[in-house]
């Protein structure tokens, strides 16, 4: 039975966010008694440290603000745990906001399952621009992430909690130690360490933070690039984190490329190509169909038609690029675009 939660938040010049976050701690329908947020900043030159204790001033909610030099989010988070007195830690990122119901989801799934960890999923509200409504479909869709982005139905590939919405006791925490130097994927490192473990994890899908991310088309481009990096870097630490459906999207976009390159010298593979092309444009329709029934948003239906190609192409690239430097060339562990980590 967990008698305290200490919700962790990292943050690095996000003040906006930061505020959006705080305000929907107060609709949150839980004792107050039993939670401390902790918010720590990485090193921010914006007005964050104001707007948490402004907030904090005029609130009940216990609210701890932890001021440390830029070292990235794993480190914000191994501080917020270290000076957490709580005995269950959750993690959610500065740029979420959280559901009413949020963190009694939470109590109730790890107390119904004895569980020794938790994963729960992110969503989009209504009044998200749609973009960010077309990204959430896409990092979400079946065809491509495999179903194995905090949804139990349709899984391609073993569910590893995301550092958005995840969570684990004091005790665990205690065995396995903080997270990680990775830059990129060191979430799923740190839930991989959990896993060997033998720890029980809750899939909780009851327990939705909402994901406003700040994002562009390139910079979305930019980031699933890095995952695919990312998953290579976590391949040389433990070869369990490395499956099948991890390499779809690489095998994807070169079988392409190569299949263009040879199509240009042989008819009977440009047809073969065309009927391929002629399925995957299928497949794209139908998830901007599927999405505009979802969302009631023409745009967004228009916009995955981009943002699909972009993240299995963005991936594709980077998981190819990490196999030839890493595991070809012999380079050591390195990041993608690693500029404006937070941003």
């Amino acid at each position: 039975m967990i008698s305290y939660y200490s919700i962790i938040v990292p943050t690095f010049n996000r003040s906006d966010e930061i505020s959006e976050l705080l305000h929907s701690f107060e609709t949150l329908e839980f004792d107050r008694n039993k939670f401390e947020l902790i918010i720590v900043d990485d090193g921010s030159t914006d007005n964050t440290e104001e707007i948490v204790k402004n907030f904090s001033a005029g609130n009940d909610i216990n609210i701890k603000y932890i001021n440390q030099n830029n070292k990235g989010p794993g480190a914000a988070r191994n501080a917020g745990m270290e000076n957490a007195k709580g005995d269950f830690f959750i993690f959610i990122d500065s740029d979420c906001t959280v559901a009413e119901n949020w963190l009694q989801e939470i109590d109730k799934g790890i107390t119904k399952l004895s569980a020794d960890a938790y994963g729960g999923p992110d969503s989009c509200k209504k009044s998200f621009p749609p973009l960010l409504k077309a990204i959430n479909y896409s990092m979400t869709s079946f065809i491509t992430t495999g179903g194995i982005r905090g949804h139990k139905k349709k899984k391609l590939g073993k569910f590893y909690p995301r550092s958005f919405n995840m969570g684990l006791t004091r005790e665990l925490y205690e065995k396995i130690g903080g997270f990680g130097s990775l830059r990129h994927g060191q979430d799923m490192e740190y839930s991989n360490r959990i896993i060997r473990n033998g720890a029980k994890i809750a899939q909780i899908q009851s327990a939705i933070v909402f994901h406003k991310r700040r994002t562009s088309i390139y910079k979305f481009f930019k980031q699933v690039f890095n995952w695919g990096v990312a998953r290579i870097n976590l391949f040389k630490i433990d070869k369990s984190m490395l499956e099948p459906v991890h390499t779809l999207p690489a095998f994807a976009l070169c079988f392409g490329i190569i299949l263009v390159i040879v199509a240009l010298f042989f008819p009977p593979v440009r047809t073969v190509f065309k009927y391929l092309l002629y399925l995957f444009l299928t497949m794209l329709l139908l998830s901007a169909i599927h999405a505009y029934f979802i969302y009631k948003n023409l745009k967004t239906a228009l916009l995955i038609l981009v943002i699909i190609p972009v993240q299995i192409a963005g991936y594709g690239m980077g998981f190819s690029y990490a196999v030839i430097k890493r595991l070809l060339l012999g380079h050591g562990e390195f990041t993608g675009y690693s500029k404006q980590y937070y941003k």
